[in-house]
């Protein structure tokens, strides 16, 4: 087959292999049993006797399926010629080729910046399906599809780049099937759900209870001393950040970093195999996918669910002169998202370089069948979203009803799996927390910033002089975030569980670094400290870093307390970022991206006081979970529940008395006491003192019966204090920057439990 741009192309043809070449119609191979065979899938799948290859190239002349061999003399290379099909697709089924196999992709086609064609042969590509790659990424000019100075910067030269990239790019791997996951899920309700966000290789490198080979691996991730921490802490599932293949951009590179992150996807369907053990690397790809695999199985056994951060917002490839690795040589114009009516230039709204185009059909499609194949394959419960704001867009407008969105929220193997969006993105109208659709929930950044700024920056200010701000939107995230998630057309919303309720993630500030930090301190990332978010909403207590000063360390250590006790008694999904439960440092850097080392990874060897944090943690949680009136899955009503005239939630003041609107809008006010009711269990009463001094409190307790104190945030060991009971009315004291929980009288029981603990 002779192709129409073969004039001054460098690669000479080798000799193709064996092959039946079938239309990408469903047409069958000669001798080929149908049942065996489904070339409608896009990718390279195993089939009868080889191998069905389905590629999208819409605007390409040909294509070709790239067979790679290392060999003594180098990588050799087997091309053979697809044919085109319909919808752009170009596919062949190819005797005698098995797993194992490496393959990329070549592809012929014009090559056109003003209408966004950047096609070129030279440059191997690979399968946007591809269920496994080995390799990375040589940063040199030979991966760039345009020609680059030794800077990697463009030139004047508008030209494609004519060297072979092959030896310098990742390639995929041609696997077996895997077995379908045979565990079944733990299928944790949302109000019983605790998030666990977590990084494979911060999380086990530095236990010393992990196997030395398993540690940083997925392995090591399900081992039985990581699935004891995550038990005993009480969190139901852990969210792993990425865990696709991925790259590290130009910039990292050049400055030898990398990206620890993730968020520079390369596949959306291959692991990233350095996070396998060294021994499953060695053995090959169907080891490292079985890895993963049997990571999802253990962790499923042990009553544990697995959540991915995934990134579908951008790809690795980065800006429009970036390298060329995969998308941009298959379909430039068609993959991302370009400015206005040309195709000269990207239009990112993701801060990366480039945004994925969700007005593509093509691009929808890609989307679905990854996350289909995470959780039938892999078996995984569910997915944050990176951005997800992009995913809604269609060009710069964003639509909550975005056909993938309606698609993901409809989808008979998506519907039933835990969805979770980031609701923002940098581009236009980029904010959007609370305008997501049923049935995916968000990250409430509103919640974040609410207690970062009573618990943290109000008392910094009330220190030199000043006053914080009023009680209402404390009290709007206590009770679930009713402003933002309960609307959307139907009856109570989506509920509070939509809102998941975090102080900290990977990006920003640890929780230790919080209450330590006034400033970030970033000069390692090596961008002169200029990255990062320099709103961090954070207090040091008056010395910046580490102290040797008791009383400051003691303030720090009951702030972090504070914290943590506020998001356990709250409304809505609980998410916590590892580490933080054994007040885990960054030493001050709140964007360590590109940090992998001991700036990131947890350290296991705890002082006294990380012990005692891990059992408030656990403590915590250990309420919540017994406690239904802690995790109420509806909004808090303040008139009738059911045919009853009562209320489920009640806010009252310093002296025991109903919030009066003048209280309510009054800065000077730093008391609260938030009363829940439930009619299954125990009522609850929480009281908050956000001033910079002991109070006297009346318990407040509209069911005129005696409550217990269950927690006190002045305890450093939950066990410290006692359990006093007290009557209705009760001045109690409360010190300065606290806050205690109390559960009333357990109602009569025939469980013979006499704690009142509800198991539901």
């Amino acid at each position: 087959m002779l192709h129409p741009d073969d004039d001054g192309d460098p690669h000479a043809r080798p000799p193709a292999v064996e092959a039946h070449l079938g239309e990408v119609t469903g047409q069958v191979a000669p001798g080929v049993p149908e049942p065996a065979r489904r070339p409608e899938r896009l990718g390279v799948h195993l089939t009868s006797g080889g191998v069905d290859v389905v590629v999208h190239a819409p605007h390409a002349s040909a294509v070709e399926l790239c067979l790679l061999d290392d060999a003594a003399e180098g990588l050799t290379e087997r091309r053979i010629d697809l044919l085109p099909g319909q919808h752009g697709r170009w596919g062949a089924y190819i005797e005698g080729v098995g797993a194992g196999q490496h393959y990329g992709f070549r592809v012929h086609g014009p090559w056109d910046r003003e209408h966004g064609h950047l096609h070129n042969p030279a440059k191997l590509l690979l399968d946007p399906y591809a269920r496994a790659v080995t390799g990375t990424m040589d940063l040199r000019g030979e991966v760039y599809g345009g020609v680059v100075d030794e800077r990697l910067q463009p030139t004047a030269d508008e030209g494609p780049d004519t060297r072979d990239s092959a030896a310098f790019v990742p390639h995929g791997v041609i696997t077996a099937p895997l077995p379908a996951p045979h565990t079944p899920r733990p299928r944790i309700t949302w109000d019983r759900t605790v998030i666990y966000e977590a990084h494979v290789r911060g999380l086990t490198m530095n236990n010393p209870k992990v196997p030395a080979h398993l540690r940083g691996t997925y392995a090591g991730v399900a081992h039985p001393a990581t699935v004891a921490h995550l038990r005993d802490l009480g969190v139901t599932t852990l969210e792993l950040l990425p865990i696709h293949a991925k790259v590290t951009e130009p910039a990292l590179a050049q400055r030898g970093a990398v990206n620890y992150w993730g968020y520079s996807t390369l596949s959306y369907f291959a692991p990233e195999p350095s996070y396998a053990t060294a021994a499953a690397q060695r053995a090959g790809s169907d080891q490292v996918l079985a890895e993963v695999q049997q990571m999802v199985t253990d962790l499923h056994a042990a009553g544990l669910e697995v959540v991915l951060d995934v990134v579908y917002n951008h790809t690795g490839e980065g800006e429009v002169d970036g390298p060329m690795l995969s998308w941009r040589g298959l379909d430039n114009a068609g993959y991302y998202l370009h400015e206005g009516t040309g195709h000269n230039n990207y239009l990112d709204v993701t801060g990366t370089g480039n945004s994925l185009d969700f007005r593509s059909t093509h691009v929808v499609q890609m989307t679905l069948d990854s996350l289909r194949y995470w959780v039938e394959h892999i078996g995984v419960d569910g997915f944050r979203f990176d951005l997800a704001v992009t995913m809604g867009r269609n060009g710069t407008a964003f639509d909550p009803r975005h056909p993938l969105l309606v698609a993901m929220a409809c989808d008979p193997v998506l519907a039933g799996v835990k969805q979770i969006a980031e609701p923002w993105d940098i581009g236009p109208g980029g904010w959007r927390t609370g305008q997501f659709a049923a049935p995916m929930a968000e990250w409430n950044d509103r919640y974040r910033d609410v207690l970062r700024t009573f618990w943290l920056t109000d008392v910094a200010e009330i220190e030199r002089g000043g006053h914080g701000h009023d009680l209402r939107d404390l009290a709007t995230r206590l009770a679930g975030s009713a402003d933002m998630f309960g609307h959307t057309g139907i009856p109570g919303g989506r509920g509070p569980t939509a809102s998941i309720n975090f102080v900290t993630a990977h990006d920003g500030f640890t929780l230790h670094d919080l209450v330590s930090y006034q400033d970030k301190h970033n000069w390692a990332n090596g961008e002169d400290n200029q990255d990062g978010s320099d709103d961090n909403r954070s207090y040091h207590h008056g010395v910046e870093g580490p102290t040797d000063d008791p009383q400051v360390a003691a303030r720090r250590r009951r702030a972090m307390r504070n914290l943590l006790g506020t998001v356990a008694v709250s409304a809505g999904t609980p998410m916590l970022t590892a580490g933080d439960e054994l007040g885990r440092t960054q030493y001050g850097n709140n964007n360590a991206y590109a940090r992998d080392d001991q700036t990131v990874w947890l350290d296991w060897q705890l002082e006294h006081w990380q012990e005692d944090l891990r059992a408030t943690v656990a403590h915590l949680l250990t309420l919540r979970r017994e406690h239904r009136v802690l995790r109420p899955s509806r909004f808090g009503s303040f008139g009738h529940q059911g045919r009853e005239p009562v209320p489920t939630i009640a806010w009252f003041d310093a002296g025991g008395e109903p919030m009066s609107l003048d209280t309510w809008y009054d800065p000077q006010v730093r008391v609260l006491q938030m009363f829940r009711r439930t009619d299954a269990g125990r009522n609850a009463l929480v009281v908050l003192n956000g001033s910079t001094a002991a109070m006297q409190v009346r318990l407040a307790n509209p069911e005129h019966t005696g409550l217990h104190l269950y927690w006190d945030s002045v305890w450093e060991h939950p066990g410290a204090g006692q359990r006093h009971r007290y009557q209705p009315g009760t001045a109690v004291p409360v010190a300065e920057c606290s806050l205690q929980i109390y559960l009333d009288e357990p109602p009569p029981t025939t469980s013979g439990d006499p704690a009142g603990g509800e198991r539901g």
